[in-house]
């Protein structure tokens, strides 16, 4: 039952991550992407409050949201291929701050999730 739930969260999770990206980028002229970080940065939120709540969340809720919508949400491939795209147009400077914003920020999400997933199991 599990792999349905996987599949549920990942057919929510893949529209909201290419909607989202459209909708965050449209409001950029520029061309580092700023839709991308914004659906990991919102993944690595999400997942780590539900790593921190593990234990109160049931493991059909974790196949729902963390490994169907985090899943389908979050994009490496993306990052990795638009942080290649800016070094071969020759934008090494963004490619770079693309790697480490997206690091850091992503890190300090998971971080300040599984806070706030501590502090809801209680």
């Amino acid at each position: 039952m599990n792999w349905l739930l996987v599949a549920v969260g990942a057919a929510v999770g893949a529209p909201l991550r290419y909607l989202t990206d459209r909708a965050v980028q449209s409001r950029h002229e520029s061309v580092f992407p700023w839709g991308t970080l914004a659906v990991n940065t919102a993944g690595c939120l999400v997942l780590g409050v539900l790593t921190g709540a593990s234990v109160s969340v049931a493991s059909g809720t974790y196949a729902l949201l963390g490994t169907g919508l985090c899943g389908a949400l979050t994009t490496y491939s993306t990052f990795s291929y638009e942080t290649l795209r800016l070094a071969e147009t020759g934008r090494g400077g963004l490619a770079v701050l693309n790697v480490a914003v997206s690091s850091l920020v992503g890190l300090g999400s998971v971080v300040l999730g599984v806070a706030w997933g501590n502090d809801l199991a209680g």
